[in-house]
């Protein structure tokens, strides 16, 4: 019989399985019920749920090739135009769900693994064995329906020098290995999700020297082996004063860790890369890999755009400055980055192509749109700071606030909305759009939008690697073609 589509309470119980989670010095004994976790985990699953739910499952889900089970969409590898689209709508609709704020939502390891395997044919010229194990993994992550995170860079420590130039290397390794597997030893970030993620996919997205072949690895282990510790960093939903007063924090918090491999022994059957320095690096660039994990973040960040606008237009409403004309120029102008946004997606896929049997969106109109977005966010952000003043300062210390009737009263005297919603309701929109621009959440969300697919000289570099410079040549060499050089004595 057919497993039915995956649900929340069937990805809960999975996180019940004995993880090592370091917060505020201890051990987290159970991430679905710890104040830190708990809600942020119930969001994440109660994505399950909207795919799981029978008016949802056309539209989320497709059934697996080899066992029949409907299984999400971020799995599926288009062979088509039309099924990249089908794809895209599910990724919009689960983004919507969360407005765009689980950046490693379960849908963005899903498009990064199955870009890679669509190049299943590289694997396989580089090592038979490790494509088939990758190939293996990914029929199982995907008939599963898991939630993946991934570390694929080193930490911060002294980014002058190579990793095997510093006198004390922190960095994930091998150390050593038999019949049964490898041992790795060292540290790896950022773990966005791995608080509520199944497994880690592990890889080496920094470029490698050719002899530092003890880095150049990639493979995939349960959030539960034995010597895995994540460390996380602080948890803003733990310190959310009230959902009403950080409804975002309280909520989509999908917190980032260090993670630490203490002799973690990786069985071969979980190796897809084995000290090679250049198939580190082709996993990514000379698969679809790289382009679609990016064109997923792309997807989820034009929703987030959206509900970022709306609620801009929604505090000049509630101000009563929406009809001022410098106002209305600043949201015009919101609008139509957030628009360019969604119609770069829609170009990406335009100007997509075959890549052996499968559909890619374009390579070149995704690092366009990264490098576009990287400085559009935090510029997005600092507009709608703007836009509301001093609305967003002038809010009650936390809902505790109302539970004194004198000061309720006073609060009501002075959150006045000019779009006829009551003074509770005002709050709670100026409460709302504080956790989204100036929060300690929203901070932490403005520098990720800018760095999560690295700093901005590395996305200009894949578009300057990427762009077709050949046909600006030819278009040059037309004009200058038509006239003549003067003739030199």
């Amino acid at each position: 019989m057919t497993q039915p589509i995956k649900a929340a309470a069937e990805h809960i119980a999975s996180l019940q399985d004995g993880r090592t989670v370091y917060l505020d010095g201890r051990v987290v004994g159970d991430v679905t019920t710890h104040p830190a976790f708990a809600r942020s985990v119930l969001s994440a699953a109660n994505l399950y749920d909207f795919q799981a739910d029978p008016s949802n499952a056309d539209l989320m889900t497709f059934a697996s090739p080899k066992t029949g089970r409907r299984v999400n969409r971020a799995w599926q590898m288009p062979r088509t135009y039309a099924e990249l689209v089908q794809r895209r709508e599910a990724l919009v609709a689960w983004a919507e769900q969360h407005g765009g704020f689980m950046g490693r939502s379960p849908d963005h390891l899903a498009s990064a693994v199955t870009g890679q395997l669509m190049g299943l044919k590289l694997f396989q010229e580089y090592d038979p064995a490790r494509a088939g194990a990758y190939w293996d993994y990914y029929e199982y992550a995907r008939d599963n329906d898991l939630f993946l995170t991934y570390v694929i860079i080193n930490p911060q420590v002294d980014r002058s020098k190579s990793a095997s130039d510093l006198a004390e290397d922190p960095m994930m390794k091998i150390v050593d290995e038999d019949g049964e597997g490898v041992t790795v030893r060292g540290a790896k970030m950022l773990g966005t999700s791995s608080i509520m993620a199944n497994e880690v996919f592990v890889a080496h997205l920094q470029p490698l020297r050719p002899d530092e072949v003890d880095y150049a690895i990639s493979f995939a282990v349960p959030m539960n082996i034995k010597g895995l510790k994540v460390l996380s960093r602080k948890s803003y939903e733990q310190h959310a004063v009230s959902e009403f007063d950080n409804p975002l924090a309280a909520r989509y918090d999908e917190n980032d860790a260090l993670i630490y491999f203490d002799d973690v022994k990786v069985p071969w059957d979980r190796i897809f890369v084995h000290r090679s320095p250049e198939m580190c690096r082709r996993q990514f660039h000379d698969t679809p890999g790289h382009i679609y994990q990016n064109y997923q973040a792309q997807i989820r960040l034009s929703v987030k755009l959206k509900f970022l606008l709306g609620l801009a237009r929604q505090i000049c409403e509630t101000i009563g400055t929406v009809n001022m004309p410098p106002v209305s120029e600043q949201l015009g102008r919101l609008a139509a980055e957030a628009a360019a946004v969604e119609n770069m997606l829609w170009g990406m896929e335009a100007k997509g192509s075959m890549h052996g049997d499968y559909f890619v969106p374009d390579r070149h109109a995704v690092y366009a749109a990264q490098t576009m977005t990287q400085a559009i966010y935090p510029n997005f952000i600092n507009s709608m700071r703007e836009l509301a003043g001093g609305a967003l300062i002038m809010l009650p210390s936390s809902s505790a606030d109302y539970n004194d009737a004198d000061l309720a009263r006073i609060i009501s005297s002075v959150q006045i909305a000019a779009d006829g919603r009551d003074s509770l309701d005002r709050v709670k929109l100026m409460k709302l759009a504080w956790d989204a621009v100036g929060s300690e959440f929203a901070s932490r969300h403005t520098q990720y939008e800018m760095f999560y697919a690295g700093a901005q000289f590395v996305t200009r570099g894949h578009s300057f690697r990427t762009y077709d410079w050949a046909k600006t040549r030819d278009l040059v060499n037309v004009i200058s073609s038509r006239y003549e050089a003067p003739k030199v004595n």
